[in-house]
C-alpha cells in the first residue's frame, strides 16, 4: 500500500496526531492514508465523553482495550485519527469532537468541507 503525500486540509506538512495511542491508518502517529483506506482515517480529533458515547451507541466502541490488536481504548482528551465518514455523521447528530487542522489529512475534504472541519477546529 502506497501512502498518499502527506498534505494537510491547510495545504501545509501533515504534522502527527498522536503516538499514544498510536493512530491512522498506518498505525504512524499520523492521518496517512492510501487509496486502500476505505474508511479514510483522515480526520484528527481529540475525543470527548459525548463522542465516545455516542460512537458506541451507533456500534463503534472506541472505549474498550482491545489487546489483540494493540489498542488500549480511547478516553477523553486522547487525539485519533477518525474516520471522514463517522466524523460528518458526528457533525450532523451534533456531538462531533475537535479537530486538529493541521493534522487532519487533505483526503476527509473528499467527504468533509473545510467550512465544516474549520468549524470544529481546536483553538
Amino acid at each position: 500500500m502506497e501512502k498518499l503525500p502527506a498534505v494537510n486540509v491547510l495545504g501545509g506538512v501533515l504534522e502527527p496526531c498522536s503516538m499514544s495511542p498510536r493512530t491512522g491508518f498506518f498505525r504512524d502517529g499520523a492521518c496517512n492514508t492510501c487509496w486502500e483506506d476505505q474508511g479514510s482515517h483522515t480526520v484528527c480529533v481529540v475525543m470527548t465523553k459525548e463522542f465516545l458515547v455516542w460512537s458506541s451507541y451507533v456500534g463503534n466502541d472506541l472505549t474498550t482495550p482491545r489487546p489483540e490488536f494493540g489498542f488500549t481504548g480511547l478516553q477523553p482528551g486522547d487525539r485519533w485519527c477518525l474516520c471522514a465518514g463517522r466524523f460528518l455523521e458526528a457533525h450532523d447528530e451534533g456531538c462531533a469532537p475537535q479537530v486538529v487542522l493541521d493534522a487532519t489529512h487533505e483526503r476527509a475534504l473528499r467527504v468533509v468541507s473545510l467550512e465544516v472541519l474549520r468549524d470544529y477546529a481546536l483553538r
